[in-house]
């Protein structure tokens, strides 16, 4: 099955019409022609199916004939993760992130990140894309980029846990992990989280936390704490 992305589709919905970039897209590279069946979702959890009847390069128009909703997870998981050096290792782990599964992501900048300013356009594509190749229905939240200062000052009710590299007592993720709860994990910067930034982090009721005897790179550690999490909660 191919997944397209609407975020306007709703319950209610019974023609789409996609823009003239998708619908060139459709019509010349997939080489879709009246009558062929679409599933679209519109990142909320709806997938919808309908049929062609409209089919040129300048607009494709499908008539929608049902839909389904996808099972959410049993828990919600939110990285902070500080922007990367390069870019496109950020963009790395925003593709994988979504396929192995992930609701919310807010890009932290703290006292060491290298890269201050962060642009999201790209980003909220490359997530698009992702939700499609995985066949997900579910549009991971791109927040905007926040300092992490303010980012600790936000009310948040779920399992805080901070996974930074400094020597002292930590328990390793699977040790300390609430199943099917809300969890938000902060990953940070190539540097490492300033002595200063975890103090905070404990002060304000986070946990920290191990993520194995090897020393990861900032993508890396994100994604080994997103598919932690999902095996740990499948």
């Amino acid at each position: 099955m191919q997944l397209f992305y609407n975020n306007t589709l709703n319950e209610s919905s019974t023609v789409l019409k996609f823009s003239r970039e998708e619908s060139k897209h459709i019509s010349k590279v997939l080489r879709k022609k009246e009558g062929d069946i679409l599933h679209i979702t519109n990142g909320k959890g709806h997938l919808f199916k309908g049929h062609i009847t409209l089919s040129t390069p300048n607009q494709c128009v499908v008539s929608i004939s049902s839909y389904t909703t996808q099972e959410q997870k049993p828990y919600k998981l939110h990285l902070a993760v500080a922007p990367t050096k390069m870019n496109d290792r950020y963009e790395w782990f925003l593709e994988k992130a979504t396929e192995i599964g992930i609701d919310e992501i807010t890009p932290i900048l703290c006292d060491h990140s290298e890269r201050k300013v962060v642009k999201t356009e790209r980003f909220e594509r490359i997530l698009q894309s992702a939700m499609k190749q995985s066949l997900h229905c579910y549009l991971p939240k791109l927040n905007s980029a926040v300092s992490f200062s303010n980012f600790i000052q936000q009310n948040n009710d779920d399992q805080l846990l901070i996974a930074h590299c400094e020597d002292e007592q930590k328990q390793t993720l699977k040790d300390t992990l609430s199943l099917k709860t809300n969890i938000t994990i902060l990953i940070g910067p190539e540097g490492d989280f300033s002595s200063k930034e975890i103090e905070i982090a404990l002060a304000s009721g986070y946990s920290p936390i191990s993520l194995g005897e090897s020393r990861l790179r900032t993508e890396t550690a994100a994604i080994v704490a997103v598919h932690s999490v999902a095996f740990m909660n499948s």
